[in-house]
């Protein structure tokens, strides 16, 4: 997983530039087809370097999240887009409920069954990308000098896109580190904290995965329209801060499922800020941008799990509610950021009729 993370933190942006440059539906049908060769290269691996190198290529060409988020950005007007980006986010929640069903009712019939199962659903939506998905960048309209852009170019150019919206993008990493400490921890804190077996941590993993997917999906477009998208972003926060409050006191396991629903009510703060995001930026610059979240995601995906389960390891003894409680701590710096950081709209430069246009 840290060899996949990590090639996703390298890579993603530059492929979300590349779709700049030559479309989504290209980079989508590679971020597929090494999706499908890694998924049956593990369904087959009899030496352990064959499943590295299933996890490199999967690293190296995977784009899907980005070159979906940025399609959204494509064919949604700005005001719709927080509304899109949260529908897609329950979209990919309720696969990371449905999946490990599926796999575990796969895995009944051999070890090999899930990692089939999963290159062939892969395959069917490359097939289905490749003769149904419509192109929704006009890779036509985007001028010579990104079309030729060079790989320094396309680092600067990510670093120019980078700099405006920092304050921005230092929120977003916050809050999906913060989403790695469940992540890490849920398990062996339910254990803990109320004597949760397997049967309960699944249960409550579930239901939380099913309503933070319903938030998302039916709620953060609802609220970002009524209040904004700032306003939809501190409620989230709040809401998923206070959950976290009272993670670290609870003693009783009954109080945990009021707790689940604060915290899948925070699930509307990503849609929301990926909205705001998504606004300040050029068409021309969409893809560059989702893959620059999608490499902020997995580099917390990376150094979360080790800084949290350190952090809980070294406090467990005295109590295991402090990582909880540093949780809220990293809320309120990302609340105090979002407050006065206001970045204007940023244009990527090279792109010159887009700036035109938006002038």
């Amino acid at each position: 997983m840290a060899l996949y993370a990590m090639m996703q933190v390298i890579f993603a942006p530059l492929l979300g530039r590349w779709s700049d440059r030559i479309g989504r539906r290209p980079v989508l049908l590679l971020s597929l087809l090494g999706a499908t060769l890694d998924y049956a290269l593990m369904a087959t691996a009899s030496v352990v370097w064959v499943l590295y190198l299933g996890r490199l290529i999967a690293g190296i060409t995977g784009a899907t999240g980005a070159v979906a988020a940025s399609t959204i950005a494509d064919v949604t007007p700005e005001e719709s887009r927080t509304h899109w980006f949260g529908m897609m986010g329950a979209c990919f929640g309720g696969g990371m409920i449905a999946g490990p069903v599926i796999g575990g009712f796969a895995g009944q019939l051999s070890v090999q069954a899930p990692f089939m199962f999963a290159a062939a659903i892969n395959g069917l939506a490359f097939l289905v990308s490749l003769f149904i998905l419509h192109e929704t960048h006009n890779a036509n309209q985007v001028s010579d000098e990104l079309k030729n852009e060079t790989i320094n170019e396309t680092t600067s150019s990510i670093r120019e896109m980078i700099s405006p919206l920092s304050g921005l993008l230092v929120v977003f990493f916050i809050i999906q580190l913060i989403g790695q400490i469940p992540a890490t921890l849920w398990v062996l804190f339910g254990e803990e904290r109320f004597a949760w077996d397997g049967v309960m941590v699944g249960v409550s993993l579930a239901v939380f995965g099913l309503t933070h997917a319903l938030f998302q999906g039916l709620a953060a477009g609802f609220i970002a329209k009524h209040l904004g998208e700032r306003k939809a972003i501190a409620v989230g926060i709040l809401a998923d801060g206070c959950g976290l409050f009272l993670l670290a006191v609870i003693t009783q396991s009954w109080m945990v499922w009021p707790v689940l629903l604060l915290l899948a009510c925070g699930g509307i703060t990503l849609p929301a800020l990926q909205g705001i995001i998504s606004v300040r930026v050029g068409q021309v610059a969409q893809g560059q941008l989702q893959g620059v979240l999608t490499s902020l995601t997995h580099l917390t995906g990376v150094i979360g799990p080790l800084v949290f389960a350190f952090l809980y390891s070294a406090t467990r003894e005295t109590w295991n509610g402090w990582v909880w409680i540093i949780g809220c701590g990293l809320y309120v710096v990302a609340l105090i950021i979002l407050r006065f950081f206001h970045p204007g709209r940023v244009i990527h430069p090279i792109n010159k009729s887009d700036v035109q246009q938006r002038i």
